[in-house]
Formats: structure tokens, C-alpha cells, sequence
């Protein structure tokens, strides 16, 4: 299935304001999603005879300065064919109150760990997530490392890391 024809399935169920913009200029398609729709576009994505996304290959975290995105790279084994879907949240960067989208754990449980890497490198918080917390950095680490904005520290527990 080329990547017009799923667009299609999702507008025909969906609506053409599921979709908010696309994006063809990168190595795959993508479209771009809003965050309170990606559970209910996701599940029909991989619940679909003829779509059939069964395997969420990557999760990953953009810091874009004016903007984060959110880009799942999703695979249809059975049919071989692929989907790039993006979210993008406004760039809070106050490390009290992270930028927020539902989990998607409940689809595809590989999300799990994408998800907390995530959470890790990039402070974004997933809702709904069984269990977020960092995956890579100690549990008492300061700031989210991907940031643009990130500085790094130059101890840690005494130790210098510069």
C-alpha cells in the first residue's frame, strides 16, 4: 500500500482533519498527527485488514527550538510496508512542567521503552505510561540531555564529567 493509499484509509475514516499537515521532503513520508487523536489513529492503523501496523520500530524525540516533535516509524510486517507518523508539542522548557501526549503502550507494547527514552533524553512526559522513568541517566540526573538547551553540569556526586 504507497503511502497516498493510507493516507486515503485514514481520511475516509477519520475525516481530512485528522491529518494537520504532510511532510514528502524526508527520506519517507509523513504525516503529522494531533496529539489527542495518536491512540484512536493508531489502533485503526494496526487493527486494519489491509494495514495491519503491527510493529512500532521507533519512537523518537526531536528538539526543533520552536517546537518538539514526536516521530513513530511504524511497519506493517505481514504486508511490508511503512509509515512515518509525527506529533509536534509546543517547546515548554521549564523542567517542572514537561511537554505532554498520550502513551501508546496500550498499542504496541515495544512502545514502552521508545517511550521512557524519551522521557529520558528529551523530557517528554507520556500519559498513561505504565511506568516512566529514566531508562539511560541516573535516577537523580538534572535536565534532559537531546535538549538544545541543555547545559551540561560539570560534577556529578563530586566526580568531574566535562
Amino acid at each position: 500500500m504507497t503511502f497516498d493509499e493510507i493516507k486515503s484509509t485514514l481520511v475516509s475514516r477519520f475525516g481530512t482533519q485528522i491529518i494537520l499537515k504532510e511532510d514528502r521532503n524526508g527520506l519517507q513520508p509523513a504525516l503529522f498527527i494531533d496529539k489527542a487523536d495518536i491512540i484512536a489513529v493508531c489502533l485503526f492503523l494496526r487493527d486494519t485488514e489491509g494495514l495491519y501496523f503491527d510493529f512500532l520500530s521507533n519512537l523518537t524525540a526531536v528538539d526543533y527550538q520552536t517546537h518538539f516533535a514526536i516521530v513513530y516509524h511504524l511497519n506493517s510486517l505481514p504486508y511490508q510496508h511503512v509509515l512515518v507518523l509525527k506529533v509536534e508539542l509546543p517547546a515548554n522548557r521549564s523542567l517542572d512542567e514537561l511537554p505532554e501526549l498520550p502513551s501508546l503502550t496500550s498499542v504496541w507494547r515495544t512502545a514502552d521503552w521508545h517511550e521512557r527514552e524519551a522521557f529520558d533524553l528529551m523530557g517528554i512526559y507520556f500519559d498513561g505510561h505504565p511506568d516512566l522513568r529514566r531508562i539511560l541517566l541516573p535516577d537523580d540526573w538534572e535536565g534532559y540531555p537531546l535538549r538544545k538547551d541543555y547545559e551540561e553540569a560539570e560534577k556529578y556526586h563530586g566526580i568531574h564529567i566535562s
